[in-house]
């Protein structure tokens, strides 16, 4: 198995991430879109048990919408799911969505993590138009990471949280990919080590080698006893998860839930009642539906690359310091940087 040209989510073809960033004044926050090609089939799996979701009703196989035009990830809490409207906003004008009398309706599920009030101002969250500046700087290829859209104001464990993004490429052409936006109450760090639980998971080469030494672990350490009791619905961690061959939408969602084990590899605890994770699956059906032996191997690829994405989240993200305080990056922490 090797990594896409990419490394990321855009290596499944047809896929293309945007991110909008939100920062001083107050603001530390963002959203991050996913568009997607026609005939793009999609479902989706929530583990957290405070999730803050928007058309998830329609992924489940059981109802009548078989596309999707976009996935939206976005901070700001339950407020951040306005960002929802500017993407449809900007779809619509596209005449992209589901034909009805008189027009289209885009269908854009959505989910938002909790950043609220960390750039020091409460009421500084993503609104219409951070969605609608997502869309229109969604692109292909190479894909920033850090702290960047949805994982602008990210944080896990007491570091610094982001965006990361990680692919495969399987024996018989297959791609699945994940992005990820790392907003745990658990750590993505193993304390006892100072090394990110999910590093096993890299492919050849994909990590750098890292020899924690005593003072960087105990920074580490120090950085996790000051971080805060996470509170209900303060965390959260959202994703999508995408594949190029044919799926239906419980397929897309069987994806997702195996995204999920990648959470459970790369952070501890995951899945908490202050954390509202939810994976999206998305299949662009560039290719055939596996069989058996080939739909399996695909879900194991894909708790992977989700776990590798986390990674690239934790190694990509750099401290940040606003009037709410410091978030120290991994990488300055284990030295890095």
């Amino acid at each position: 198995m090797l990594p896409g040209p990419h490394n990321a989510l855009t290596d499944v073809a047809g896929l293309r991430v945007g991110h909008a960033t939100r920062t001083g004044d107050g603001a530390l926050t963002g959203a991050t879109v996913v568009l997607t090609p026609d005939a793009t089939v999609g479902g989706v799996d929530v583990r957290g048990a405070a999730p803050g979701t928007r058309e998830t009703d329609l992924l489940d196989p059981r109802n009548t919408v078989q596309h999707v035009n976009a996935v939206l990830l976005s901070g700001g809490s339950a407020y951040g799911l306005a960002a929802a409207d500017g993407v449809m906003a900007w779809l619509e004008a596209r005449g992209t969505g589901v034909p009805v009398p008189g027009g289209v309706v885009p269908i854009v599920p959505a989910a938002v993590l909790f950043d609220l009030g960390r750039g020091g101002d409460f009421g500084r969250r993503p609104d219409a138009g951070t969605g609608r500046a997502a869309c229109a700087a969604a692109a292909g290829g190479p894909v920033e990471q850090g702290v960047v859209g949805a994982g602008t104001g990210a944080q896990t464990g007491g570091f610094k949280g982001g965006i990361g993004t990680a692919s495969a490429v399987l024996g018989d052409g297959t791609v699945v990919a994940a992005l990820v936006a790392v907003n745990a109450a658990g750590s993505a760090v193993d304390l006892t080590t100072g090394q990110l639980r999910g590093r096993h998971l890299g492919l050849p080469g994909e990590f750098p080698e890292l020899a924690v030494g005593a003072a960087e672990l105990e920074a580490m350490r120090a950085a996790a006893r000051a971080a805060m009791p996470p509170a209900l619905g303060s965390a959260t961690t959202i994703g999508v998860v995408g594949t190029d061959v044919a799926l239906d939408k419980a397929g897309c969602s069987r994806l997702a839930t195996a995204g999920h084990d990648g959470l459970a590899r790369a952070l501890a605890p995951v899945h908490t009642a202050a954390d509202g994770d939810a994976l999206f699956g998305l299949a662009t059906g560039a290719r055939p539906a596996p069989d058996l032996h080939g739909l399996v191997a695909l879900q194991a690829a894909a708790a992977d690359v989700v776990g590798r994405a986390v990674v690239h989240a934790m190694l990509a993200a750099t401290t940040v310091t606003t009037p709410a305080g410091t978030l120290p990056g991994y990488r300055e922490l284990a030295g890095l940087a």
